[in-house]
């Protein structure tokens, strides 16, 4: 049974910074491609970053140059370090993982076929 299961949101002010993980189980971890997505009230969910089993990245434009995606494969883990957050970033992040091979992961989530429960990024100006 293929579980992910994200941690680390919360409430910062514009300009911090947080770290996002997402623990998998249940799969062979290093063979997926992985993304964070986001989805603000009211808005479409969209893709944030993405990582594919060579460490290949993607971003999207509004996150490039402040968010970092990593992974540890001996931890079937999977990060998203954000920095320099604005208030626009405010959203329920979620992981995702694809079984099959995307080469920098992809931002559609038309490819995903795991979903975690989500956690909360709050920004304040």
């Amino acid at each position: 049974q293929v579980q992910l299961v994200e941690s680390g949101g919360g409430s910062v002010q514009a300009g911090g910074s947080l770290r996002l993980s997402c623990a998998t189980s249940g799969y062979t971890y290093s063979t997926y491609s992985m993304g964070w997505f986001r989805q603000a009230p009211g808005k479409e969910r969209e893709g944030v970053a993405a990582i594919d089993r060579d460490g290949v990245t993607t971003y999207a434009d509004s996150v490039k140059g402040r968010f970092t995606i990593s992974q540890d494969n001996a931890k079937n883990t999977l990060y998203l370090q954000m920095n320099s957050l604005k208030p626009e970033d405010t959203a329920m992040y979620y992981c995702a993982a694809a079984q099959w091979y995307l080469y920098g992961g992809s931002l559609h989530d038309k490819f995903y076929n795991y979903w975690g429960q989500g956690t909360q990024v709050t920004v304040s100006s």
